[in-house]
């Protein structure tokens, strides 16, 4: 069981992928494990990553921008002036507050490209506060995968009859 719970947990932190992917893959996979463990698994696995990513993405950024390698600095800093660019106009259209609502619909929908490393890192660039952007990721986590449950769950009972 520790492994199956494992498999599920490494497949939930990768970027991406994140829960959106180790929940239907685990169901998939049939692991034997309880829908709610999944899910649970999932989430953690999801939220692992998030305040790693939100304190050192744009330091990691800052630095790559500095560097001589030409490739990984245009790379740098295009993110950060991307990301800046991004945030002041969003910021500007939401405000403080609708900032951190945008981020929890963009990690809450289950769509390719979106999810919490994603809307860490621009909460990383944008420099918004840490504990707002923690709730506002935790939320959207735990929403996308309720939201991924549901939606597997009703997938695999439709496939294979149930």
């Amino acid at each position: 069981m520790f492994w199956k719970i494992l498999i599920v947990l490494l497949i939930s932190m990768v970027p991406l992928i994140e829960l959106r992917g180790a929940i239907p893959v685990a169901l998939g996979m049939d692991l034997g494990l309880p829908e709610w463990l999944v899910l649970i698994v999932a989430i953690i696995g999801n939220i692992l990553p998030v305040p790693l990513i939100y304190f050192f993405a744009r330091k990691v950024l800052d630095w790559g921008a500095k560097q001589n390698w030409k490739p990984f600095k245009k790379f740098c800093n295009f993110c950060l002036k991307k990301g800046e660019k991004s945030g002041e106009k969003l910021l500007k259209k939401t405000g403080n507050y609708g900032a951190y609502f945008a981020l929890f619909l963009f990690v809450a929908i289950p769509i390719p490209g979106t999810g919490a490393w994603t809307g860490t890192l621009a909460a990383s660039i944008l420099n918004l506060d840490f504990k707002k952007t923690m709730i506002a990721i935790i939320s959207g986590i735990i929403t996308a995968g309720l939201i991924m449950l549901a939606v597997s769950l009703g997938f695999f009972k439709v496939l294979f009859g149930g």
